[in-house]
């Protein structure tokens, strides 16, 4: 039986694309070209590690959480199921107890719909109640298309917060604009920065 293909849902890095307001934007540049090395082109690249699509490490919101480097691979790589929950405000327990999420370690919210890499005006954003939920489900990673699971200007990152306290690891501004609701297999691998505070990933999602 021909296996299914990957699909690509993270956003393309681009030096025109839209990041967290005050963030740095990310830019690439060739450092050296052929023609002055003799041999290869060599390029650098500058960025928020919030940048595009990324994963959060707890260590992001809170100082004793653990860095990107020190959580284990096992978690983003694996079964994920993707749900929609487009038209929602605020996405919490009782937006998604309508779903089916036995068995499910892994949450994927179709959420927003993004067009393009911009930085969206509006997003829906995640309650408080989420985090507990997701452990009685045993959900260990929720990812989002939007580009944080609290609003722009929260202080206070309640969601982040009641999702680390749960044991939940939180994966943003995915792309599942395309794919149906159904259940995927999973590759969001973050970059091993060492002491870092979160990661840019290429996720890739394959129908089970």
């Amino acid at each position: 039986m021909k296996e299914k293909p990957w699909i690509d849902v993270s956003i393309p890095l681009t030096n025109d694309m839209g990041v967290w307001p005050g963030d740095k934007p990310f830019n690439f540049r060739l450092s050296y070209t052929k023609e002055q090395t003799k041999s290869v082109n060599i390029g650098e690249m500058s960025t928020s590690v919030h940048t595009g699509t990324h994963m959060d490490a707890p260590f992001h919101y809170d100082n004793d959480g653990k860095k990107i480097h020190e959580l284990d691979v096992s978690l983003f790589i694996g079964p994920a199921k993707v749900v929609d929950v487009r038209g929602h405000e605020v996405i919490g327990r009782k937006e998604l107890e309508a779903f089916n999420l036995a068995g499910v370690s892994r949450l994927l919210l179709r959420s927003l719909d993004r067009a393009d890499s911009s930085f969206p005006e509006r997003y829906p954003i995640l309650k408080e109640d989420i985090g507990p939920f997701l452990k009685e489900k045993g959900i260990h990673l929720i990812g989002t298309e939007c580009p944080s699971v609290d609003p722009v200007d929260s202080k206070h990152l309640p969601a982040h917060h009641a999702l680390y306290q749960n044991g939940v690891y939180i994966l943003e501004n995915l792309v599942l604009k395309d794919v149906k609701p159904g259940l995927y297999e999973l590759i969001a691998l973050p970059l091993s920065i060492h002491g870092g505070d979160g990661s840019p990933v290429r996720a890739v999602i394959r129908e089970l």
